[in-house]
């Protein structure tokens, strides 16, 4: 297992993984999405390769907070193949980003995912999160 950081030549792969997620027709713009993210300075985009395959993403922000000594890192995008889930793999990758927001002076590290996820919150509760009320949102 590799973790290295997603390219846009894994668009593709990638695209596949958030179909996964219920995420259909990103085929028709991730490439340009993977390119912004990678430009960033506050982005981490990251694959899992196992035998030369991505199975596994995840795509990391870090949050500069003003009236907080440390800074967030927010999980926007984590998926693990369907046929390598239970593996292992999620949780490597989750620790990975720990580490790198640690390394950004992070203090927390936090993730929104929708309450029909039920597997995917008794992941993130086995990883140490907590529930975090309220969150809101405005559709543009």
């Amino acid at each position: 297992m590799e973790i290295i950081s997603a390219r846009i030549e894994d668009s593709k792969e990638i695209s596949s993984l958030l179909q996964q997620l219920g995420y259909p027709d990103t085929e028709y713009f991730v490439e340009d999405k993977i390119k912004f993210l990678l430009e960033h300075p506050d982005e981490e985009l990251l694959t899992c390769k196992f035998n030369g395959k991505i199975v596994a993403l995840i795509s990391l922000h870090f949050i500069p907070q003003l009236a907080l000594r440390g800074d967030f890192a927010r999980i926007s995008y984590f998926a693990v193949n369907e046929n390598f889930r239970s593996g292992g793999i999620g949780r490597k990758l989750e620790e990975y980003c720990v580490e790198l927001a640690k390394a950004r002076e992070c203090d927390r590290i936090e993730v929104h995912c929708h309450s029909r996820r039920t597997k995917a919150h008794e992941f993130y509760y086995r990883q140490g999160y907590v529930e975090s009320p309220k969150y809101l949102v405005k559709l543009l």
